[in-house]
Protein backbone atom coordinates (compact mmCIF):
# COMPACT_ATOMS: atom_id res chain seq x y z
CA UNK A 1 0.00 0.00 0.00
CA UNK A 2 1.30 3.79 -1.26
CA UNK A 3 0.51 6.31 0.89
CA UNK A 4 1.65 10.06 0.60
CA UNK A 5 1.49 12.49 3.45
CA UNK A 6 0.68 15.74 2.12
CA UNK A 7 0.88 19.15 3.33
CA UNK A 8 0.64 22.95 1.51
CA UNK A 9 1.07 26.46 3.03
CA UNK A 10 -0.55 28.97 1.14
CA UNK A 11 -1.79 32.82 1.13
CA UNK A 12 -4.75 32.74 2.78
CA UNK A 13 -7.52 30.63 3.52
CA UNK A 14 -9.84 31.08 0.23
CA UNK A 15 -9.49 29.30 -2.62
CA UNK A 16 -12.96 29.95 -3.82
CA UNK A 17 -12.71 32.76 -4.94
CA UNK A 18 -10.03 35.45 -2.86
CA UNK A 19 -7.02 34.39 -4.98
CA UNK A 20 -5.06 32.69 -2.40
CA UNK A 21 -2.76 30.53 -3.86
CA UNK A 22 -0.48 27.75 -2.98
CA UNK A 23 3.00 28.53 -1.53
CA UNK A 24 4.70 25.53 -0.72
CA UNK A 25 4.28 21.72 -1.05
CA UNK A 26 5.88 18.85 0.80
CA UNK A 27 5.05 14.86 0.45
CA UNK A 28 6.39 12.43 2.51
CA UNK A 29 6.30 8.95 0.85
CA UNK A 30 4.96 5.64 3.16
CA UNK A 31 4.68 1.96 1.40
CA UNK A 32 3.63 -0.86 3.47
CA UNK A 33 3.42 1.07 6.39
CA UNK A 34 7.52 2.15 6.25
CA UNK A 35 8.77 5.46 5.31
CA UNK A 36 10.70 4.84 1.90
CA UNK A 37 12.84 8.02 1.94
CA UNK A 38 10.95 9.78 -0.67
CA UNK A 39 9.77 12.92 -0.53
CA UNK A 40 8.72 15.94 -2.62
CA UNK A 41 9.19 19.54 -1.71
CA UNK A 42 8.87 22.87 -3.38
CA UNK A 43 8.42 26.57 -3.10
CA UNK A 44 6.19 28.31 -5.40
CA UNK A 45 5.80 31.76 -6.75
CA UNK A 46 2.39 33.18 -5.61
CA UNK A 47 2.05 35.54 -8.51
CA UNK A 48 0.63 37.75 -5.66
CA UNK A 49 1.31 39.22 -2.11
CA UNK A 50 1.78 36.58 0.88
CA UNK A 51 0.40 39.61 3.26
CA UNK A 52 -0.33 38.45 6.63
CA UNK A 53 0.45 34.48 6.35
CA UNK A 54 4.02 35.39 6.42
CA UNK A 55 3.39 35.46 10.33
CA UNK A 56 2.44 31.32 9.96
CA UNK A 57 4.95 30.06 7.88
CA UNK A 58 7.88 32.54 7.21
CA UNK A 59 7.92 32.58 3.83
CA UNK A 60 8.57 36.47 2.45
CA UNK A 61 7.79 38.25 -1.21
CA UNK A 62 11.61 38.18 -1.96
CA UNK A 63 12.05 34.54 -0.95
CA UNK A 64 9.07 33.05 -3.29
CA UNK A 65 9.80 36.01 -5.82
CA UNK A 66 11.88 33.77 -8.05
CA UNK A 67 10.39 30.19 -7.36
CA UNK A 68 8.95 28.12 -10.09
CA UNK A 69 5.12 28.96 -11.24
CA UNK A 70 2.42 26.11 -10.50
CA UNK A 71 2.39 25.33 -13.40
CA UNK A 72 5.97 24.65 -14.34
CA UNK A 73 6.11 21.77 -11.35
CA UNK A 74 2.47 19.92 -12.30
CA UNK A 75 3.28 17.58 -14.00
CA UNK A 76 5.95 16.18 -11.74
CA UNK A 77 3.87 16.79 -8.68
CA UNK A 78 1.45 14.50 -10.29
CA UNK A 79 3.54 11.98 -10.95
CA UNK A 80 4.84 11.77 -7.09
CA UNK A 81 1.37 11.50 -6.16
CA UNK A 82 -0.91 9.56 -8.64
CA UNK A 83 -2.55 6.68 -7.49
CA UNK A 84 -0.84 6.86 -3.81
CA UNK A 85 -3.30 7.32 -1.12
CA UNK A 86 -3.20 10.84 0.27
CA UNK A 87 -3.42 11.49 4.16
CA UNK A 88 -3.65 15.01 4.94
CA UNK A 89 -4.57 16.85 8.08
CA UNK A 90 -7.65 18.73 7.65
CA UNK A 91 -7.58 17.37 4.17
CA UNK A 92 -10.61 19.73 2.75
CA UNK A 93 -8.34 22.74 2.49
CA UNK A 94 -5.28 21.22 1.54
CA UNK A 95 -7.46 19.20 -1.58
CA UNK A 96 -9.41 22.79 -2.17
CA UNK A 97 -6.49 24.69 -2.85
CA UNK A 98 -4.57 21.75 -4.95
CA UNK A 99 -7.49 21.19 -7.37
CA UNK A 100 -7.94 24.94 -7.45
CA UNK A 101 -4.49 25.28 -8.71
CA UNK A 102 -4.87 22.06 -11.37
CA UNK A 103 -7.94 23.54 -12.62
CA UNK A 104 -6.44 27.10 -12.86
CA UNK A 105 -4.04 25.42 -15.90
CA UNK A 106 -6.80 23.02 -17.02
CA UNK A 107 -5.25 19.72 -15.60
CA UNK A 108 -7.50 17.24 -13.62
CA UNK A 109 -8.11 17.31 -10.19
CA UNK A 110 -5.72 16.17 -7.76
CA UNK A 111 -9.00 14.05 -5.62
CA UNK A 112 -9.04 12.58 -9.37
CA UNK A 113 -5.57 11.85 -9.53
CA UNK A 114 -5.69 10.45 -5.86
CA UNK A 115 -9.65 9.27 -4.74
CA UNK A 116 -8.51 7.39 -1.45
CA UNK A 117 -8.03 10.97 0.87
CA UNK A 118 -7.59 9.90 4.77
CA UNK A 119 -8.56 12.91 6.44
CA UNK A 120 -6.53 12.40 10.28
CA UNK A 121 -8.25 15.51 11.92
CA UNK A 122 -11.50 13.51 11.19
CA UNK A 123 -10.14 10.32 12.59
CA UNK A 124 -8.72 11.72 15.47
CA UNK A 125 -11.95 13.74 16.33
CA UNK A 126 -13.19 9.71 16.38
CA UNK A 127 -10.52 8.56 18.42
CA UNK A 128 -10.84 11.44 20.83
CA UNK A 129 -13.88 12.69 21.20
CA UNK A 130 -14.03 16.34 22.89
CA UNK A 131 -10.30 16.73 22.41
CA UNK A 132 -7.67 18.98 20.42
CA UNK A 133 -7.22 17.39 16.80
CA UNK A 134 -4.33 20.00 16.17
CA UNK A 135 -1.36 18.15 14.41
CA UNK A 136 0.64 19.79 17.55
CA UNK A 137 -2.20 18.70 20.41
CA UNK A 138 -1.75 14.81 18.79
CA UNK A 139 2.80 14.98 18.55
CA UNK A 140 2.31 15.91 22.51
CA UNK A 141 -1.03 13.24 23.05
CA UNK A 142 1.81 10.11 21.08
CA UNK A 143 5.28 11.79 22.72
CA UNK A 144 6.65 13.00 19.37
CA UNK A 145 9.08 15.52 19.03
CA UNK A 146 7.68 18.77 17.73
CA UNK A 147 9.88 21.36 19.52
CA UNK A 148 11.94 22.43 16.57
CA UNK A 149 8.66 23.29 14.73
CA UNK A 150 8.62 26.86 15.44
CA UNK A 151 6.46 28.05 11.98
CA UNK A 152 4.26 25.79 9.87
CA UNK A 153 6.46 24.14 6.82
CA UNK A 154 4.71 21.78 4.49
CA UNK A 155 7.70 19.16 4.49
CA UNK A 156 8.47 19.61 8.20
CA UNK A 157 4.39 18.74 9.05
CA UNK A 158 4.09 15.59 6.25
CA UNK A 159 7.26 14.58 8.21
CA UNK A 160 5.58 14.80 11.75
CA UNK A 161 2.45 13.68 10.29
CA UNK A 162 3.87 9.93 8.90
CA UNK A 163 4.74 9.83 12.90
CA UNK A 164 1.19 11.01 14.18
CA UNK A 165 -0.05 7.97 11.69
CA UNK A 166 2.17 5.42 12.27
CA UNK A 167 1.33 6.10 16.49
CA UNK A 168 -2.81 6.48 15.98
CA UNK A 169 -2.37 3.16 13.19
CA UNK A 170 -0.48 1.40 15.88
CA UNK A 171 -2.86 -1.80 16.00
CA UNK A 172 -3.02 -1.92 12.81
CA UNK A 173 0.69 -1.73 12.58
CA UNK A 174 1.15 -5.18 15.37
CA UNK A 175 -1.42 -7.10 12.74
CA UNK A 176 0.51 -6.61 9.68
CA UNK A 177 3.85 -7.30 11.28
CA UNK A 178 2.11 -11.06 12.69
CA UNK A 179 0.75 -11.74 8.72
CA UNK A 180 4.42 -10.50 7.00
CA UNK A 181 5.65 -13.38 9.48
CA UNK A 182 3.47 -15.89 8.04
CA UNK A 183 3.21 -15.50 4.50
CA UNK A 184 0.42 -17.38 3.82
CA UNK A 185 -1.38 -18.32 6.70
CA UNK A 186 -5.10 -17.50 7.49
CA UNK A 187 -6.88 -16.83 10.55
CA UNK A 188 -7.37 -19.66 13.35
CA UNK A 189 -4.76 -21.59 11.43
CA UNK A 190 -1.88 -20.76 14.02
CA UNK A 191 -1.25 -17.01 13.04
CA UNK A 192 -0.03 -15.68 16.18
CA UNK A 193 -0.02 -11.81 16.34
CA UNK A 194 3.01 -10.42 17.97
CA UNK A 195 1.90 -8.08 20.52
CA UNK A 196 4.04 -6.47 22.93
CA UNK A 197 2.37 -5.46 26.05
CA UNK A 198 3.30 -3.32 29.09
CA UNK A 199 4.96 -5.67 32.08
CA UNK A 200 1.90 -4.37 34.98
CA UNK A 201 3.44 -2.44 37.93
CA UNK A 202 2.32 -4.49 41.26
CA UNK A 203 1.81 -2.33 43.83
CA UNK A 204 1.34 -4.03 47.30
CA UNK A 205 -0.33 -2.64 50.25
CA UNK A 206 2.27 -1.57 53.27
CA UNK A 207 2.13 -3.30 56.84
CA UNK A 208 0.14 -0.27 58.05
CA UNK A 209 -2.60 -0.56 55.28
CA UNK A 210 -3.22 -4.58 56.01
CA UNK A 211 -3.73 -3.29 59.99
CA UNK A 212 -6.64 -0.97 58.55
CA UNK A 213 -8.29 -3.18 56.31
CA UNK A 214 -8.37 -6.14 59.17
CA UNK A 215 -9.52 -3.32 61.33
CA UNK A 216 -12.24 -2.62 59.15
CA UNK A 217 -13.11 -5.95 58.42
CA UNK A 218 -13.50 -6.47 61.72
CA UNK A 219 -15.80 -3.94 62.39
CA UNK A 220 -17.81 -4.84 59.73
CA UNK A 221 -18.20 -8.37 60.86
CA UNK A 222 -19.83 -6.87 64.56
CA UNK A 223 -22.86 -5.65 62.02
CA UNK A 224 -23.05 -8.56 59.73
CA UNK A 225 -21.66 -11.24 58.31
CA UNK A 226 -18.56 -10.47 56.89
CA UNK A 227 -17.39 -12.45 53.80
CA UNK A 228 -13.91 -11.20 53.15
CA UNK A 229 -13.00 -12.46 56.97
CA UNK A 230 -12.18 -16.63 56.96
CA UNK A 231 -14.59 -18.51 58.82
CA UNK A 232 -14.02 -19.06 62.45
CA UNK A 233 -13.06 -22.62 63.31
CA UNK A 234 -16.19 -24.89 64.63
CA UNK A 235 -15.92 -25.52 68.38
CA UNK A 236 -15.04 -29.01 69.14
CA UNK A 237 -17.77 -31.61 70.92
Amino acid sequence: MRQIFLDTETTGLDWRGGGDRVVEIGCVEMVDRRLTGRTYHVYLNPEREVGDSERIHGLSNEFLADKPLYKAIAEEFEEFVADAELIIHNANFDTGFLNMEQERIGRQKITVLCPQVMDTVKVAKEMFPGKKASLDALCDRYGINNSHRTLHGALLDAELLAEVYLAMTRGQESLTMGLDDAPGAAFGEGLALNIERRPLRVIRASEAELVDHARVLQEIAKKAKCLWLPPEPEASA
